[in-house]
């Protein structure tokens, strides 16, 4: 009976990967376009001090992340209850408001709630990683795990490349421009986007397992998604380097303003959705998840070593290819991960993920915005790219985590089940 219901489920499948890879793309694309001018924006309020500045954007980028640490779970939670699709609608509709919120600040305090708000409504990634989860074969989900980081690779190709030149204009017109298209987002959810997760399969919503603390105790259920948990918690504690200080390092290292911030960042996401969206599946199709995620985790921590090195402008966009190979790591990590975990709990799964994210941004940005106000305040010298150096400290950390953890799983670990697509085809 599996063999007969296979053929129509696949175009379907496409089709659901499709629909949710422009959902996240046009989430990446508003949160992108702010991403050049709103340093900037929190520097107006504090007389364009750029140690103060620093200091104050640290702190908005941690009230986010715990609002990320707080949200996650409970969006992963009732996304298991009530079905994907409300989460991902309701999360669309509350940043395009937020947005617009953000837009009519004219205090540094009411950005700051605008800030935490957005922290709140935008924790439905999570959700998106289940929703591939719900629609893809396990063997097939690296891939599709790629070609949500693909979104992400064209938004922050088209994003910054726009919301740089905007924001040298004004640095509200990107929120404007974002809570254009979250709205777009959430009518396009609205008639378009379908549900993926059937009835059949979603479970009762428990708070004692829908707070940030009882998600992270569905870890400790599964020895071999921790250790691989706590990966995807170092490659998100180093990625924070990027919002919280990439900005404002390269106007102190290289001199650079918002535009040319927004064309590297463009950059950046140009690399990336060749590699999460053209080479992945070649990637790991040579070498298996477990190579895969070991390379690119090698190639994250000399990329990173590399950026603080660089002392020219020139020099950092050299470093650019290599770093970008480390964008392999996180599609392969997941795509294990979600094959030691029942089904009915992938919500939840992620929402944990989710939440250890949050736990990186929740602690990153005050590090790593200190250690750039220290550098800035005392001068350059060799240590001009600390806040890079321990980037890449802490994905080669990740990078020993993960060969040993990996080298332990059991073999029908590592490899894909063929016979779990058909099981749940037939169910």
């Amino acid at each position: 009976m599996a063999p007969d219901a296979s053929p129509p489920l696949a175009p379907i499948r496409r089709a659901t990967v499709v629909f949710i890879f422009i959902t996240v793309l046009l989430d990446v694309l508003a949160f992108g376009l702010i991403i050049p001018g709103f340093p900037h924006l929190v520097a107006s309020f504090v007389d364009n001090d750029i140690s103060r500045a620093t200091v104050v954007h640290g702190v908005f980028m941690t009230a986010f992340m715990l609002m990320q640490f707080v949200f996650s779970p409970v969006q992963g939670a009732l996304s298991d209850h009530f079905g994907r699709r409300p989460v991902i609608l309701l999360s669309n509709l509350g940043l395009g408001v937020d947005f617009l919120f953000m837009a009519l600040a004219n205090t540094l305090p009411l950005l700051f709630i605008g800030r935490v708000l957005s922290g709140i409504t935008s924790a439905s990634f999570s959700t998106a990683n289940a929703y591939i989860a719900d629609v893809t074969p396990p063997e097939q989900r690296a891939q599709s795990f790629g070609l949500l980081g693909m979104a992400f690779g064209i938004g922050f190709v088209i994003a910054p490349a726009i919301g740089g030149p905007m924001s040298e204009l004004h640095p509200r017109f990107p929120f404007w421009f974002a809570a254009a298209l979250s709205l777009a987002n959430f009518c396009y959810g609205l008639f378009v986007l379908p549900e993926s997760l059937p009835p059949e399969k979603r479970s009762r919503f428990d708070w004692k397992r829908a707070n940030p603390i009882g998600s992270l105790m569905l870890l400790r259920r599964y020895p071999q998604v921790l250790g691989l948990a706590s990966v995807l918690f170092l490659i998100q504690f180093a990625h924070i380097v990027y919002p919280s200080t990439f900005v404002l390092y390269a106007d102190f290292r290289f001199d650079w303003g918002p535009t040319m911030v927004g064309y590297t960042l463009a950059g950046v996401g140009v690399l990336s959705a060749i590699i999460q969206g053209g080479l992945i599946r070649r990637i790991i199709g040579a070498l298996g998840e477990r190579r895969a995620l070991l390379m690119g985790l090698a190639c994250g921590t000399i990329g990173f070593l590399c950026y603080g090195l660089a002392p020219t402008g020139g020099w950092f966009w050299a470093a650019m290819p290599i770093a970008a190979f480390w964008g392999i790591s996180t599609p392969a990590a997941q795509s294990i991960i979600t094959r030691q975990v029942d089904p009915h709990e992938q919500g939840r799964l992620q929402g944990a993920i989710g939440s250890l994210a949050a736990i990186a941004g929740i602690l990153g940005p005050t590090l790593f915005t200190r250690v750039l106000a220290d550098v800035a305040h005392g001068g350059a010298g060799i240590w001009a790219g600390s806040t890079f150096f321990l980037a890449g400290g802490l994905v080669g950390l990740g990078l020993l985590i993960a060969y040993f953890k990996t080298s332990r799983m059991p073999p029908m670990v590592q490899a894909a089940k063929p016979e779990t697509p058909a099981a749940s085809e037939s169910a």
